[in-house]
């Protein structure tokens, strides 16, 4: 295809007793065992049969045994990944409008792509507030008077390197999650093949909201990003309990394996 793949996906395809059934894995790291000690990443695994068709239309795709085909749930770049991300921000424009409750909050590395910055001004200017957790560096800024009030951009930097993208909006209640490869960045979303996935179990969706609430709501790894450029370290006030985003993953990791 011409294209850096950056997309991180496994598809097995496997005869049972009803006929081929699909499985898939699609993830925000790479399958690299080195980094995987050191990267904070998700992946989902799914036997979704909707997926599970997408997934084989993309690799069909990307293997030249097909022409590209509609995707009803995955979103691939460059293909319509950009026009998506626009349109559930516009969503939350329209519902902070007619509800008071436009939310979005988005995670990932780097945030540079001047189309995809320029919709999140206009969602702030409406009313919608916006979170973003960006570890690298980000060409949006953040808490401008009458421009950008509405947006938040805290840098996680601590023990582990943070390469999870996590992507929520709030859709009236009605909550969109999303995992994937991509960054906010014009590379990611025009010049890459990436891929993105619709979180849809509830209690999924209910563990990533709740991963990005910890990142959030660090006082001890978090940097703040003020609308002067400069980021600043947040700390707990003496009144407050520390909150280290990643002793509390860690210790919910020993939780879940005793």
């Amino acid at each position: 295809v011409g294209l850096k793949i950056h997309a991180k996906a496994t598809l097995i395809v496997r005869q049972e007793k009803g006929g081929p059934r699909t499985y898939c894995h699609i993830g925000t790291g790479n399958y690299h065992s080195k980094t995987a000690r050191l990267y904070t990443d998700l992946g989902l695994v799914t036997c979704d049969p909707v997926i599970g068709r997408d997934m084989v239309n993309l690799f069909h795709y990307l293997t030249g045994y097909a022409p590209e085909q509609p995707y009803k749930k995955v979103i691939v770049a460059p293909r319509d990944m950009r026009a998506k991300i626009y349109e559930y921000i516009n969503q939350e424009i329209e519902f902070q409008k007619q509800h008071g409750n436009g939310r979005i909050i988005a995670k990932m590395n780097a945030l540079d792509d001047v189309g995809t910055i320029r919709e999140l001004y206009r969602a702030s200017q409406a009313g919608v507030q916006i979170d973003l957790i960006i570890r690298g560096h980000s060409r949006l800024r953040p808490g401008l008077e009458g421009y950008s009030d509405n947006i938040r951009i805290v840098s996680i930097l601590g023990r582990f390197l943070e390469h999870d993208r996590i992507f929520f909006f709030h859709n009236n209640n009605q909550p969109i999650t999303l995992i994937g490869s991509a960054d906010w960045r014009n590379r990611n979303l025009s010049e890459r093949v990436e891929l993105s996935v619709p979180v849809e179990n509830s209690s999924l969706q209910e563990r990533l909201i709740q991963l990005l609430n910890i990142a959030l709501n660090d006082n001890r790894l978090a940097w703040d990003l003020g609308a002067d450029g400069q980021y600043r370290l947040r700390q707990a006030a003496d009144d407050q309990t520390e909150h280290n985003a990643h002793q509390i993953l860690m210790q919910q990791a020993l939780e879940r394996a005793v």
